[in-house]
């Protein structure tokens, strides 16, 4: 693929919360992305957070910062009942919109966004930084060339421990939980490894004090006969692996936002069906998750969906519709039907 010439893209961000500060702190000194101006409901906290972060302009609210004719591009990290309203309110200001994860509460909300996005003629992405991470591009090309066969079963998980009940997420108001916060990584993953939608689910959650489910567990059920299973909690030690199994090999591997020399970027591979096949230990350049799905946002902007990492509108589509169907199992205590999708 042809590189992007790197034209700058003049980034306004919405919201004050620790995310954004990590993310503009990710994308410092890149020659793609220049974060110029911040917004927030609270005009001296965003004062505050621009003094912190080296952000030029301050805004004192969110449609001043959605007016600034300077500004091509806003980032999202708001509550997740907020990504709707902000992100369709974006794309009529004529702004391409990087929304933090999950894309909306609901699939008929993520249908909205995109539609706005697509009404408007701007460029609406979820953001997910470990799609952009050298490590899945390693991992998507073994997939495609068949290094392990066709897929056959594939578990994903990811958890961290959080009691702070002052959280927003664990505020059910917020569309709090694991399942929203968590469990959209999984959800993700195995819509990218599987290339297909599910078309059932069955899950179980532990609900929490606050109400809101601390502890997700989901097995997905897709056309092409894959069968997956995907875990999320607030309740475990911080862990985010994921398994592949093939009928002609296994992948194990991690899919971190960020890797590093504490989380390197590796993909154990075994091409065989034995138990003693030889393991390839594949690594690959470690990266900020956070500034390469910067990056690559330019590249999108600048130059279309062929220079993308991330999800397309149809996987965020799916990406919402199967996590309304976990959330439905759930609550009913049965297996639910995928809707169909966009």
């Amino acid at each position: 693929m042809t590189a992007v010439p790197a034209r700058p893209l003049s980034l306004g961000v919405l919201g004050a919360a620790n995310i954004a500060r990590a993310f503009i702190n990710a994308v410092r000194g890149s020659p793609k992305v220049d974060v110029a101006a911040v917004a927030s409901r609270d005009p001296a906290r965003a004062a505050a957070f621009a003094r912190d972060t080296g952000v030029a302009r301050v805004h004192p609210d969110y449609d001043a910062l959605l007016a600034d004719p300077a500004i091509e591009a806003v980032y999202v990290p708001l509550a997740n009942t907020l990504h709707a309203q902000w992100a369709i309110r974006a794309a009529e200001a004529g702004k391409h919109v990087l929304c933090e994860k999950p894309l909306a509460v609901s699939a008929p909300e993520a249908r909205a966004m995109i539609a706005a996005a697509q009404r408007h003629g701007v460029h609406l992405v979820e953001a997910y930084p470990y799609r952009a991470q050298p490590q899945m591009a390693k991992l998507r090309e073994l997939l495609a060339e068949g290094a392990i066969g066709r897929l056959r079963t594939a578990q994903a998980s990811f958890g961290f421990p959080l009691s702070d009940p002052a959280n927003i997420r664990m505020d059910t108001a917020l569309a709090g939980g694991a399942r929203m916060d968590a469990g959209s990584y999984p959800v993700s993953f195995l819509r990218m490894v599987s290339g297909e939608r599910p078309r059932r689910v069955h899950a179980v959650s532990r609900i929490g004090p606050t109400g809101v489910d601390v502890t997700t567990l989901a097995t997905l059920e897709f056309e092409s006969g894959l069968f997956a299973q995907m875990a999320c909690s607030f309740e475990t030690a911080r862990h985010r692996p994921a398994l592949l199994v093939g009928d002609a090999g296994t992948i194990i591997t991690t899919y971190y936002n960020d890797t590093s020399a504490a989380l390197p970027a590796r993909i154990d591979l075994r091409q065989g069906v034995a138990y003693d096949t030889k393991l390839q230990a594949i690594e690959t350049p470690t990266a900020s998750g956070f500034r390469a799905e910067a990056e690559s946002f330019h590249d999108l902007v600048r130059a279309g969906a062929a220079h993308w990492s991330g999800a397309t509108a149809a996987e965020s589509i799916d990406i919402a519709l199967t996590l309304d169907a976990i959330a439905e199992s759930a609550r009913e205590g049965r297996a639910v039907d995928v809707a169909a999708g966009n």
